[in-house]
């Protein structure tokens, strides 16, 4: 019998891929579906993971393989460490990313202890990154297929998770070579679509969310020029991300973006393009996966998950924070993201972008 292998298996095409592999490889695979949320909130909407058909089909997978499967109940943990997370998020003003927090928590954090439980010797996700064995140990690399890449949500692995992980689909070349595996393995999630939403906000009403775990969080405040002017009124802050221009509803006159969200104040802040523009970013909570102190680093970084990687000098502080100052410019940097860091192909690790104290506007004037 060969080794024993975790599997995370959320029912869609990637793991149940992943399964299959792995089990070709020799290993004896145990499927593990974690049922993070009340399923029931995602009625009517295919295309949301860990769902009860999700579950089903997972289940489905692990027939056609031959392999164990378990579904285990991890919902109070899910919303402790992710849902309300989240909501907090936005009422601080900030663009949180639920999956990062998901992949940190219970998806390694606590689906790691139930592969140990196990006696498993590794967890393997669908995550499209590779995982390689460096002489200083294990390093995490970009996908070999960029527009699929998942690093930027996987910047929280630490060295010890990294060292028990495994992801077979990162050296794919396309989610068609992925499809292709189920369909020669005759799995019944073959064609099914890809997941879009986050999961546990199967309709996109991230702010009605927030306004049922936070009543009363979600007030009305003045929309305002960067000059200090009121051009409008909100609904509430949690409904607007920095660098958004369309839902402003403030008429015509020059195009203008969010440049901030103030959470105190409820101001939302709007002005030019131009004022997006940043070269400096601070990080909190840094996870560093190169070698060495990170000061004065030269690297590549992303401030969101579907931009390139950009140049930039990085300088690690001492209490787990971070400078990254650009090269260029650019727009759009919004605390509560992640800015994830590169080397190359390799994954170096990153941080949550940080507020910085806002500069009291000119007082308006009606």
């Amino acid at each position: 019998m060969g080794k024993r292998i975790v599997v995370a298996m959320s029912g869609g095409v990637d793991s149940s891929a992943t399964a299959a592999l792995l089990q070709e490889q020799g290993w004896e695979v145990v499927g593990v579906t974690l049922q993070l949320y009340d399923h029931g909130c995602a009625t009517g909407k295919a295309n949301t993971c860990c769902a009860g058909k999700d579950i089903h089909d997972a289940r489905r997978v692990a027939d056609a393989l031959g392999i164990a499967h378990y579904v285990i109940d991890y919902e109070s943990t899910f919303r402790q460490d992710v849902v309300e997370r989240f909501a907090d998020s936005y009422v601080r003003g900030e663009t949180p990313i639920p999956c990062v927090l998901c992949n940190q928590t219970v998806k390694f954090r606590d689906l790691m202890k139930v592969a140990r439980d196990l006696s498993a010797d590794a967890l393997a996700t669908g995550h499209y990154v590779r995982r390689e064995d460096g002489e200083a140990g294990p390093v995490m690399l970009r996908g070999v297929d960029h527009s699929r890449d998942q690093s930027y949500f996987l910047f929280a692995t630490t060295r010890e998770q990294l060292a028990f992980l495994r992801f077979p689909l990162g050296s794919m070349a396309s989610k068609d070579e992925t499809r292709g595996i189920a369909r020669r393995f005759a799995l019944p999630v073959a064609a099914k679509p890809d997941s879009q939403d986050i999961c546990f906000v199967p309709d996109g009403d991230y702010a009605g969310l927030v306004r049922r775990l936070r009543p009363g969080a979600v007030a009305g405040g003045d929309i305002v020029h960067l000059d200090g002017r009121v051009l409008g009124r909100h609904q509430g802050i949690v409904h607007y991300t920095v660098g958004q221009r369309r839902g402003l509803r403030l008429g015509g006159g020059e195009p203008l973006y969010v440049l901030r969200l103030e959470p105190d104040s409820r101001r939302v802040v709007v002005g030019p393009k131009e004022a997006l523009a940043c070269r400096r970013i601070r990080l909190a909570g840094v996870n560093w996966l190169g070698e060495g102190d990170g000061r004065e680093e030269r690297v590549t970084v992303k401030i969101r998950s579907t931009r390139p990687p950009v140049p930039a000098t990085l300088s690690l502080d001492a209490d787990g924070g971070a400078t990254v100052d650009l090269d260029a410019p650019e727009e759009g940097v919004a605390a509560g993201q992640a800015c994830v860091l590169y080397r190359g192909e390799r994954v170096l690790g990153g941080g949550w972008i940080r507020r910085e104290d806002q500069v009291d506007l000119p007082s308006p004037s009606r």
